[in-house]
């Protein structure tokens, strides 16, 4: 690989961003593809885009007999929790066993303690100081689950403007209805706002913390694998 090309694919990785490396099998030619990028005149596009969803390498055919391998480089998903509850005590565990890097954040200490989130995942800080040094990028879910308006709001609408794969916030719709006031009053766009996953979760009829947990879990990975522009 040319150097200049390696030092791309490591500044897309360092910033993680998605970028595919396409190889020519037949001349060894090399062009790197980032997510972003206009394919509208690509001769793979539709490939590409296949690819950046699932995050799989492989071989395709280019026609007239040629072929390109194509090495994808995708950034591991992560999911942010607002709020150190039972939910999350639940949902926690069942993420990370489905591969996702996990945060669990909470500035309430009587919440956030090491016994009830043990392993390095909490931080027991406002979530406006956390997302300082931990910002929120497109290959991020948060899911908010505090039920307060204080801890819930920020991170929430940091993830809208982010295009965080999925927002989902925990609440009645009439409580979302308040919430949808509150971020139009800030300006985020009818668009932005109708992609929090609100009530939060799949609609399966959960009721126990643990029974909430699986349909969160169930709506962020569909956002993560089928979504159109998901990773």
């Amino acid at each position: 690989m040319e150097l200049s090309l390696l030092s791309a694919l490591n500044k897309e990785r360092d910033a993680r961003r998605a970028a595919i490396l396409v190889t020519d099998m037949s001349s060894g030619k090399q062009r790197l593809v980032c997510k972003g990028d206009d394919l509208s005149k690509d001769p793979l596009a539709a490939e590409l885009g296949s690819r950046f969803r699932s995050g799989k390498s492989g071989l395709v055919d280019q026609g007239d007999g040629a072929s390109a391998f194509l090495t994808v480089s995708v950034p591991s998903p992560r999911l942010v929790i607002i709020g150190a509850v039972h939910i999350s005590q639940a949902l926690l565990p069942m993420a990370e066993i489905a591969g996702f890097d996990v945060t669990v954040i909470d500035p309430r200490t009587a919440f956030a303690t090491e016994e009830r989130f043990a392993g390095g995942t909490l931080k027991a800080e406002w979530p406006e100081d956390v997302l300082k040094t931990q910002p929120l990028d497109p290959f991020t879910a948060v899911a908010a689950v505090t039920h307060d308006p204080k801890i819930d709001d920020f991170p929430l609408m940091e993830a809208l403007k982010t295009g965080c794969f999925y927002v989902g916030a925990l609440g009645s719709r009439k409580t979302h209805g308040k919430r949808v006031e509150r971020f139009t009053e800030t300006g985020l766009s009818d668009d932005q706002i109708a992609r929090i996953d609100a009530p939060i979760g799949a609609d399966i009829g959960a009721a126990s913390p643990a029974e909430i947990a699986v349909a969160v879990l169930a709506n962020i990975i569909e956002a993560l694998r089928k979504a159109p522009g998901a990773t």
